[in-house]
């Protein structure tokens, strides 16, 4: 009997948790439309014409609405409404940028509607407004959120590799996670499910994670967990990732998943390849004037080249030669050996700080992806040498090239320049197998917001010349075999 009231009490918390964050969300939104709505009312409708102007009524609510909308698209695209599951400075961070860009969409529309671009200055007085109060009211709800709902325990079921990492990872929320007990898989079946049981009943848990077992010792753990309705979190491995993309066939009289043998349908191929080439055409001339100023600046400064061209591999393994704005000295590998970016590398220039931290660096890309080397979204492209290196330790590694490299993708939008290269390869999978324009489409979106975020633009730790360093070489190469 318990299980089972404790297994009420959690669905009643859970729906009730949901509940608080969708009311925190609907203020924090309906806050920053009665700004606009204040706005339009006493200065934006003033400018439209007149025939306009006169219907006021329906006109303000039409437009409270429509700037809702967008306000609410970008805020769920962005994750400016995950209050109590992410950090503070991040939810406030991905909401002022979903104001921002909503203020511009409705500044255009506003703009139309008066046949005349409106005077900015009020519209940047309502952004000033609005950040104000997303930055008191994020701290505010976030704090009345978490205090409310304490962070969930966790119960980590782990093998014989060191559980520092994932112990670190969890660690680094503690405002949502507590590890409070772990239990080597080695203990067996029996006793595990007795110990999660037991502290799952004494409410000394309310969540089992199930970190680097092998997928025999894990099954039977997952059936258990989710026959008593226990949460679970799992560590996926690339066989997981893989099945997420498989469709589903019911030609028999028993479930079917289906696996391609291609990534993307001649459809997609086409849509992809248009999207590519009418955005890097308009990209590369709103670039432009960027990318004239940022050549000079290198130029002017050491006198050497200001691209620097290198070989990458795209589909297929197939090399090209990739272009960016040299950010390094010209003599930054001048002993011959494939190097990733450090935290605080001295071979980087002061000019190349700047534009590495803006991306602008990355802008000639625009041509390789005009050229059809590149995509916009896709797997970043890699050198064959630390490909190479790469491929000893993780041999599917080379999965990640089953699609055309990209500008920016799934592990950058997700991961950090830092993440391992299991973890990333894991993200690049997860886009392959979830393919569709629509994530493209999406992915570019919040590709705006890792330009501003600096996490998606540190360095390596030092030491390392691929990004794997020899303890999570032998990890890694473990999990390889489960």
């Amino acid at each position: 009997m318990g299980i089972v009231t404790n297994e009420k009490k959690i669905r009643k918390l859970e729906t009730f948790k949901r509940l608080i964050n969708l009311v925190l969300v609907g203020i924090c939104l309906g806050l920053e439309m009665a700004v606009f709505g204040y706005h339009w009312w006493n200065y934006f409708r003033l400018q439209l014409v007149e025939d306009l102007r006169n219907l006021w009524s329906r006109a303000t609510l039409a437009e409270v609405v429509l700037y809702g909308v967008v306000l609410v698209f970008l805020s769920a695209t962005y994750g400016g409404i995950r209050l109590g599951y992410q950090k503070n400075a991040e939810i406030v961070f991905s909401q002022v940028l979903s104001t921002l860009l909503a203020n511009i969409v409705i500044y255009l529309q506003l703009s139309i509607m008066a046949r005349q671009l409106f005077v900015v200055d009020v519209f940047v007085l309502m952004m000033v407004e609005q950040t104000v109060l997303v930055i008191i009211y994020v701290n505010i709800a976030n704090r009345v959120y978490r205090h409310i709902f304490p962070p969930r325990k966790l119960l980590l079921i782990h093998g014989d590799r060191p559980i520092s990492d994932i112990c670190g990872k969890f660690e680094s929320r503690k405002d949502k996670y507590a590890i409070t007990k772990t239990l080597h898989v080695k203990e067996g079946y029996a006793t595990l499910c007795r110990e999660i049981l037991k502290a799952y009943e004494k409410e000394e848990c309310n969540a089992v994670v199930l970190g680097d077992i092998s997928t025999e010792e894990r099954s039977p753990l997952l059936k258990f967990c989710y026959g008593h309705s226990i949460r679970v979190y799992l560590m996926p491995k690339i066989t997981d990732v893989i099945l997420m993309g498989a469709e589903e066939l019911h030609v028999f009289d028993s479930p079917m998943l289906l696996i391609r043998e291609y990534s993307l349908s001649m459809e997609q191929r086409f849509f992809k390849r248009l999207i590519d080439i009418v955005c890097s055409l308009i990209l590369l001339v709103l670039a432009s004037p960027f990318m004239l100023i940022t050549a000079i600046a290198i130029k002017v400064y050491d006198g050497g080249p200001v691209l620097y061209r290198q070989v990458r591999c795209t589909m297929n393994q197939r090399q090209f030669y990739i272009m960016k704005f040299r950010s390094m000295r010209t003599d930054a590998e001048k002993d011959g050996i494939a190097r990733l970016a450090q935290k605080n590398d001295s071979r980087i220039t002061p000019i190349g700080k700047f534009i590495r931290k803006c991306r602008i660096d990355e802008l000639p890309q625009l041509i390789n992806i005009l050229k059809g080397d590149m995509s916009f979204i896709g797997p970043r492209p890699e050198r064959p040498e630390i490909i190479a290196q790469y491929m000893e330790v993780m041999p599917e590694f080379a999965y990640r090239m089953k699609v055309k490299a990209g500008l920016a993708g799934f592990a950058q939008v997700y991961g950090k320049y830092n993440t391992t290269p299991y973890d990333k390869l894991k993200l690049d999978l997860t886009y392959i197998e979830n393919y569709s324009s629509w994530l493209d489409l999406k992915l570019m979106m919040l590709t705006i917001k890792i330009l501003f975020w600096p996490d998606s633009t540190e360095g390596v730790e030092t030491e390392q010349i691929t990004a794997l360093k020899e303890e999570k070489r032998k990890r890694e190469q473990s999990e390889q075999r489960d």
